[in-house]
């Protein structure tokens, strides 16, 4: 907090310079007569910068202010950071509850599921067998304490219930989504199996446990004033909000090294921005860099929550798309937020505030890596998924009922 005092004491003095400056330029015709400008283009220049500095420590002073901890119990047995966002998708149910109806219409949408005498059951076909795999392998350690349900789990990417749509009759669990959806957020297959399949990790990212491990060691690995002060990120083209930092890494590459990478759908150059496509960067090598960029895939990235864990000044693109821990992160406090289509101008401003102010970037740097290795471990995890089922199964009118279409999920040695 000292850093940021002396850093609001010295944007004070700059912004009595940019006063200055625009008396001096309204009064003169536009003519620069400061001592050390010749030409009005240049002061303007200075004017624009310090007043973009002065937005952004705005921004961090303001965020800093409203934020406290979620949680200060370095155990948070019971996931405290992110009970409000099961209250909040719950609360449209609340009124009515869910009726076995309801539930029938909202198999339309997704996998069905039933808990019954605390075992585990599903109807016989899933889309994506890893994906299913990945949300099972929790349910099953928690069936010990959970009760009766049928329930509907998507395994899409994506939500499938409009609020504008009679969403409270239609109870579906997605992943992922964006605001105007009422679909109930758990949380993602990857944290155990599936997720993207590239060259790196061909049976997708997986285990969110083993990934911790490494991305710390790796992290150990690149002290922030050994970090590589460029921007970086390795990705496809599933989003053009990515554009803007590939162009700009290729007219700047002193600042930014981002290039697009092959995905499933690539055909040909225009599918990488007609630049030969990059070869796959491992998360642990991404620690290399001192500031990452996030950005949308299809849904909600799954690499947001690896990122952080490199301990780099993380740059989140858009705030349209959710996953369950997201809303625990607060912009400027635990990650730098950008706009969803990012000008090249935005992100260059940004990248440039953060150089000239290190020890600011190392203190959200820090924030981010503190929040999601204390509060994302894989027992927030689980007790995510506990104390989502048990109060969602509250709200069924309905008795679950043997059924015995459904075939049974047993726990798999691992």
């Amino acid at each position: 907090m000292q850093t940021f005092q002396l850093f609001l004491m010295f944007l004070l003095v700059l912004s009595k310079n940019l006063r200055t400056l625009q008396n001096i330029s309204d009064s003169d015709d536009g003519v620069c007569i400061a001592k050390d400008e010749c030409q009005m283009g240049k002061s303007s220049n200075y004017k624009e910068e310090i007043t973009v500095f002065n937005i952004i420590i705005q921004e961090i002073e303001k965020a800093r202010k409203s934020h406290s901890p979620c949680s200060t119990d370095p155990e948070d047995v019971e996931c405290v950071c992110h009970r409000n966002v099961i209250d909040s998708d719950l609360g449209i149910f609340q009124k009515n509850g869910i009726t076995r109806s309801a539930l029938d219409e909202a198999a339309k949408y997704g996998t069905r599921y039933k808990i019954y005498n605390h075992r585990l059951y599903r109807e016989s076909n899933c889309m994506f067998p890893s994906r299913c795999e990945g949300i099972q392998h929790f349910i099953l350690k928690l069936l010990p304490e959970l009760p009766d349900m049928d329930l509907v789990i998507n395994t899409r990417d994506w939500p499938q219930v409009p609020l504008t749509f009679n969403a409270e009759s239609k109870a579906v669990f997605s992943f992922s989504k964006t605001k105007d959806y009422a679909d109930i957020m758990y949380p993602a297959w990857t944290f155990w199996a599936g997720g993207p399949a590239i060259s790196l990790y061909p049976t997708g990212i997986g285990r969110w446990d083993l990934h911790r491990e490494n991305l710390k060691r790796a992290a150990g690995k690149y002290a922030w004033k050994s970090k590589i002060p460029k921007g970086f990120f390795r990705g496809s083209r599933t989003c053009s909000e990515r554009d803007s930092l590939i162009l700009l890494s290729r007219k700047k590459s002193h600042l930014v090294d981002a290039q697009y990478t092959k995905n499933q759908a690539w055909k040909s150059l225009k599918d990488t921005l007609n630049a030969d496509p990059a070869k796959e960067v491992s998360f642990e090598d991404h620690c290399q860099y001192k500031y990452l960029f996030n950005f949308r895939g299809v849904a909600a990235s799954f690499r947001f929550k690896h990122l952080f864990l490199c301990n780099s000044l993380i740059f989140h693109v858009g705030d349209d798309w959710l996953e369950f821990f997201y809303l625990a992160l607060k912009p400027w406090v635990h990650y730098v937020p950008l706009p969803k289509y990012p000008t090249e101008g935005d992100i260059e401003d940004m990248l440039e505030f953060f150089k000239k102010n290190d020890d600011l970037a190392k203190e959200i740097a820090d924030a981010g890596y503190e929040f999601i290795w204390k509060h994302l471990r894989m027992q927030d995890v689980e007790c995510y998924w506990r104390i989502l089922l048990k109060q969602y199964a509250k709200l069924l009118k309905f008795k679950t009922e043997f059924d015995n279409s459904m075939i049974e999920i047993k726990i798999k040695n691992n």
